[in-house]
């Protein structure tokens, strides 16, 4: 039976980070022990939770800025306690919401231009956990909506505009680990302590279905795989093992494919692009980042390969796909923060041949533009998904509708009637040139003496106007002189200081006569 290799355009995706130079030292990383990535990023700013004293604090970079930064960069400095999550509003890149200890969430709006001196005053701030605030996500396509999760076992949505919720998920009995919005926003998928996945309808709180989930006791995390109604989780078995499985969305009593990893102990992370159809996993605590393809049949999750670093991960943030460098074949790019005060830039790409715009990993995506109100979407109204073509220079997405109409546009006699111009076009020109006589042929040896007699002159050409090896020889000898005169003098020199020598020696002498005779006189 022969050996079939699986087709794919994402096999050969490779990771490469980038030099320290162009990454971001100096940041004082947080060192909270709470299962967050830390990290948050869009095409205009890096956001990183930090060590503070006396209350939470975050700092916010413009990307341009890499290197170094400053002991005394400008934070944002609100709330009494430690800041535990931050993610920046995808409608808006100078729009960030934090969330905290002191049990409130705080949305707050960067300058264009960054930050000059610490910010203490928050656009809007959201009351109405009873306890610390753990996560944040913000709605997909519907505006000013945000959800937090808390340790009071609730997840409220907010409305920022009216700083009011609009409706509180209250159906998990323990901690809530992770979750996650689906494309439209109609749904949302949790994990919870009690081991459970449960998918809910966030505008009124219903559950719509769960079940078991990995049996482990440690943390696990869940994700939409975009419109295709499954999940992605990651999780440990009962005996600790690390591992990973897909899920239909409306059937959570099995899953569809369940795998395990290793026995290490960090928290794995999933990041899915839907672009490229891919999950990548992260743990905290090691420095690998694995990657898999999602496919739409058994298996259901094919593995590629991994990127692994010895430097462990803190969190991870990720890049909004419109963002990213399509030159390079760029499908996914990491701000991965290290221990030691480092946020590292790590950008996945597919090597290809061709400079040109490759549409089959490029498609249509996520525009980051609201297609809804918040009260509409309340309602129960179904949104859409604004997206956006990644082509350079493109004005927006690609609509088969008004290519199919400049095509009709196109009367197709026009092109026969080209068609036929061109021949008679060309039998005219023709025509009208005119016959150029023929040169006599000459012999081989006059050809060579006339080439030789153009290279002589384009050397003439090419002479310079001195001859600057004479001049070399010269300032050589000129060199030589001065070398003599100068140890000449130098011989002088020497002779004046031994005569000096001898002066000095005769005067000690004359000296010591004059005092024998003083002597000899007494």
């Amino acid at each position: 039976m022969a050996f079939r290799v699986r087709a794919s355009k994402v096999r050969h995706v490779f990771g490469k980070a980038f030099k320290r130079d162009l990454c971001y030292d100096g940041i004082s990383v947080t060192r909270n022990a709470h299962d967050s990535n830390f990290c948050t990023v869009n095409s205009k700013f890096l956001g990183v939770i930090i060590e503070a004293v006396g209350g939470g604090a975050f700092i916010v970079v413009p990307l341009e800025k890499t290197g170094r930064l400053d002991l005394n960069h400008p934070r944002v400095v609100g709330h009494k306690g430690a800041v535990l999550d931050i993610k920046w509003n995808p409608f808006d890149d100078c729009v960030i919401a934090s969330s905290s200890e002191d049990c409130t969430v705080k949305v707050w709006e960067i300058p264009e231009a960054g930050l000059k001196e610490n910010m203490t005053q928050e656009v809007v701030k959201l009351s109405g956990h009873q306890r610390r605030v753990t996560f944040l996500e913000w709605h997909p396509t519907a505006e000013h909506v945000l959800a937090s999760a808390g340790y009071d076992y609730l997840i409220v949505i907010w409305n920022i505009s009216t700083a009011e919720s609009l409706s509180e998920i209250n159906c998990h009995p323990d901690m809530i680990y992770s979750m996650s919005f689906d494309p439209l926003g109609i749904q949302m998928a949790t994990t919870c302590k009690d081991k459970k996945i449960r998918v809910i309808d966030p505008r009124n709180g219903e559950l719509l279905t769960s079940g078991e989930g990995h049996a482990g006791s440690k943390a696990s995390h869940v994700v939409f795989l975009g419109d295709s109604g499954r999940v992605f989780t990651s999780g440990f078995s009962r005996s600790n093992e690390r591992q990973y499985a897909v899920w239909d969305a409306k059937k959570l009593d099995k899953p569809l494919m369940m795998d395990n990893i290793d026995t290490s102990s960090g928290v794995l992370h999933p990041f899915y692009d839907d672009d490229t159809k891919m999950v990548y996993l992260a743990g905290k605590g090691d420095g690998n980042i694995r990657y898999f393809e999602i496919v739409k049949e058994r298996p259901y999750a094919y593995y590629l390969s991994v990127f692994a670093s010895s430097d462990a991960q803190r969190g991870l943030g990720v890049m909004p796909k419109k963002a990213l460098n399509t030159k390079e074949c760029e499908v996914m790019r990491f701000y991965k923060l290290h221990a030691k005060s480092l946020c590292e830039v790590i950008s996945f790409t597919i090597p290809r041949k061709s400079d040109l715009f490759q549409e089959d990993i490029y498609p249509d995506t996520y525009a980051g533009e609201p297609t809804i109100s918040a009260e509409d979407w309340l309602a129960g109204k179904i949104p859409t998904v604004a997206k956006v073509s990644m082509r350079p220079g493109g004005s927006g997405p690609s609509t088969p509708q008004r290519r199919s109409i400049e095509r009709e546009v196109q009367p197709p006699a026009e092109k026969k009637e080209l068609k036929s111009e061109k021949p008679a076009r060309r039998r005219e020109e023709r025509h009208e040139e005119p016959k150029t006589e023929a040169k006599p042929v000459r012999r081989r040896e006059e050809r060579h003496e006339e080439q030789e007699e153009s290279y002589v002159r384009e050397a003439e050409k090419k002479k310079p106007d001195k001859d600057y090896k004479k001049l070399y020889y010269e300032a050589r000898e000129e060199n030589l002189r001065l070398k003599e005169e100068i140890g000449s003098t130098e011989g002088l020199r020497i002779e004046v200081e031994e005569l000096k020598e001898q002066l000095k020696s005769k005067d000690i002498k004359i000296r010591q006569l004059q005092m024998e005779v003083e002597d000899l006189s007494t």
